[in-house]
């Protein structure tokens, strides 16, 4: 069912194939079921400032900095940036509000996936935008013996967020993968973006209202409509990755 995508995607970077040692989970969205609270406390906290991003608009913005989704508005609402001052306020004010819900519950699926990754021996990193502790705290409570804080890679870690590659490059880095040793799983634009930049096989999960093309556009190597579905099939793909580079090896 995955062969081709499997194969164009060792194609397209002349691997000999995708030797599996881990998976590098983004965070809000594929983990945890908290992109709505993101959404609109990102849309209220704006509407405080004077800026209008409506909760959709919020969910193409996912993966990027704080610092970034200000930016862009206020470039496109005043002609400038926002001030380090004006940042600093209008995310403390996003993160109030975002603090305001009840907590997220973990996505469907996700601990499952997670649970059936470790059970075949590999390891998985979380690498996130976020740089909201509220949510990192709760990955060791959620998804207890899995993570390891040494292998997150976070907001704080880097210069360049989503869609820069440099979060999933970071991962790699710190995991000691090479690009076909790992696979992304995301739901953001951005992060399919990043990920398929760092030459990583890229699994879009689409958890959101974006349309599926908005995910396959961005380069997306497969595409489940839910991290529940993910889960169903990660035996297939796990043994399609490992067939396939035995197939490519032998022509």
């Amino acid at each position: 069912m995955f062969e081709q995508a499997i194969h164009n995607y060792l194609r397209q970077h002349s691997y000999p194939g995708i030797h599996l040692k881990a998976v590098l989970f983004d965070m809000d969205g594929v983990l945890f079921d908290s992109m709505p609270n993101h959404a609109k406390a990102w849309h209220d906290a704006m509407q405080q400032y004077g800026f209008h991003l409506p909760c959709e608009e919020a969910y193409m913005h996912e993966g990027r900095t704080g610092a970034s989704t200000i930016n862009i508005v206020s470039m496109r609402e005043r002609g400038k940036e926002a001030t380090e001052e004006e940042i600093q306020r209008i995310y403390q004010t996003k993160s109030e509000e975002f603090n305001k819900y009840p907590k997220a519950g973990r996505m469907p699926g996700a601990r499952e996936a997670l649970e059936k990754i470790k059970a075949d021996g590999l390891f998985s990193m979380v690498v996130t935008g976020s740089g909201q502790t509220s949510l990192l705290e709760r990955l060791n409570s959620n998804f207890p013996h899995i993570f390891r804080p040494e292998l997150m890679v976070t907001a704080f870690d880097v210069k360049q967020g989503k869609p820069d590659p440099e979060p999933y490059l970071m991962a790699l880095e710190k995991g000691n993968l090479k690009p076909n040793e790992a696979i992304v799983i995301e739901n953001a634009p951005l992060g399919v973006r990043a990920g398929v930049a760092a030459g990583v096989f890229t699994i879009a999960v689409n958890t959101g209202p974006l349309k599926d093309e908005v995910l396959l556009n961005e380069g997306a190597n497969l595409l489940f409509p839910s991290m529940q579905a993910f889960c169903n099939h990660w035996e297939e793909i796990r043994e399609e990755m490992a067939r396939t580079a035995e197939t490519l090896q032998t022509e």
